[in-house]
């Protein structure tokens, strides 16, 4: 059996589907010929005709209803076997929706290359999640630098979900800031700041989750102001934008990040 596999874009779809209905019959000698980016009569004829003198069967997706129609057509004439994978999908769709289909090829591929995109922006941000890893920062869309505990972690990872690559460092004041920090624009680094009153509460939230004792220095509030005057004072050295996130919820904090960046939020 010999399947042609016609469509306007990649024809990975249109192959799919083919492959699953030639693995229902006992013929191990299938061939498969994918034609893509057939996006005019003249590609879909030639095709059509090549189908034909092989005693093939075609298998087609093509959002343009006018080429759709023209392979039909053609088909009938040289009575070739034919199957419309998209065509029954979209007429269905349209009956039941108001909204009129886009007619755009290939918008599939380009779903699933934003998918990948965000799944890279995850990986990058788990991987330099807390400094863990400093050498990969300049590959980093934006830089969250702040204190422990100024939600760096979730806005990262809130950000790497929309496809950003985020990497986050902590600022302490026995350590200096990692020179890799003096090679990056400065509009692609944003200090998280937070009210010392507050960090302490939730530093000391922190302490009873790990059953650890309140009096332990991490939420001691001199060594809290020591540590947010140290955070001011490298923020003026970077010259970086600064937020604010005592009281913002991480989806609002992410917002002003963005503005940052100056991209509105997608």
């Amino acid at each position: 059996m010999v399947v042609y596999v016609l469509s306007d874009a990649l024809g990975e779809t249109a192959e799919a589907v083919a492959r699953a209905g030639a693995s229902q019959f006992d013929d191990g000698d299938t061939e498969f010929f994918r034609v893509a980016y057939a996006n005019d009569r003249a590609a879909v004829l030639r095709a059509l005709t090549d189908a034909k003198r092989r005693n093939g069967v075609l298998v087609f997706t093509l959002v343009d209803p006018e080429l759709r129609s023209f392979v039909r057509s053609e088909a009938g004439r040289l009575d070739l076997a034919t199957v419309d994978v998209l065509g029954p999908v979209l007429d269905a769709f349209s009956r039941v929706t108001p909204t009129p289909p886009r007619l755009l090829p290939g918008l599939s591929h380009r779903l699933d290359a934003e998918y990948f995109r965000r799944v890279d922006a995850i990986e990058f941000a788990v991987k330099y999640d807390d400094g863990r890893s400093v050498s990969g920062l300049a590959n980093a869309d934006v830089v969250l630098v702040g204190v422990s505990r100024c939600s760096k972690t979730p806005v990262s990872m809130y950000l790497a979900r929309k496809g950003y690559k985020v990497a986050n460092v902590p600022l302490v004041p026995e350590l200096d800031p990692p020179r890799e920090l003096d090679s990056i624009d400065r509009d692609r680094i944003v200090g998280f700041t937070v009210r010392a009153d507050k960090l302490r509460q939730i530093r000391e939230e922190r302490l009873r989750t790990l059953d650890v004792e309140l009096g332990a220095g991490y939420a001691d509030p001199s060594r809290i102001a020591e540590e947010i005057r140290f955070a001011n004072r490298v923020f003026r050295q970077l010259g970086c934008a600064v937020i604010d996130v005592t009281y913002k919820a991480v989806e609002e904090t992410a917002r002003e990040v963005l503005e940052v960046l100056g991209e509105g939020e997608s």
